[in-house]
């Protein structure tokens, strides 16, 4: 993994739409539809199926909303600060295997059927990374290029 391959920041929100027209009105932020749906998850407690949703900036830099899955990790950091940050992977399992070497622990991984594989890990030091299959970037890219529905 490189620095050069993380793309974005993700917030979880309690607030979605609130959230959307804070930053657009703020910062100028242009948002995607959003996206998402029920995803098959393996987690620490075992397997999961949880409904995520998140809308993706148009603008850089690049931030994910994601709306709050109650009693989960997908819930808001105190003070509303960043949750993760999403790094492209060409090898999201050979990646997570390095970072877990690293001391990160995993915390939530998806398999490729069904949509592209991701994993999330939480370093020694707190910061939680997202790795995101890179064969997702030419659909999410071809998303960025297209108008907003958001804020």
């Amino acid at each position: 993994m490189r620095a050069e391959d993380q793309f974005h920041l993700g917030l979880v929100v309690e607030d979605f739409e609130g959230t959307l027209a804070e930053y657009s009105a703020a910062f100028g932020y242009e948002w995607c539809a959003e996206i998402g749906g029920v995803v098959p998850l393996t987690l620490p407690t075992g397997n999961a199926v949880l409904d995520i949703s998140c809308a993706y900036s148009r603008t850089l830099p690049r931030l994910e909303i994601v709306r709050r899955v109650p009693g989960t990790l997908w819930e808001p950091v105190d003070g509303g600060g960043v949750h993760h940050v999403g790094y492209w992977s060409d090898d999201v399992a050979a990646d997570a295997a390095e970072l877990t070497r690293q001391g990160f622990t995993t915390e939530a991984t998806r398999a490729g059927s069904g949509g592209a594989p991701f994993a999330f890990l939480r370093a020694p030091s707190g910061l939680l990374v997202e790795l995101v299959d890179r064969v997702a970037q030419p659909g999410l890219e071809k998303l960025w290029g297209q108008g907003g529905e958001g804020a």
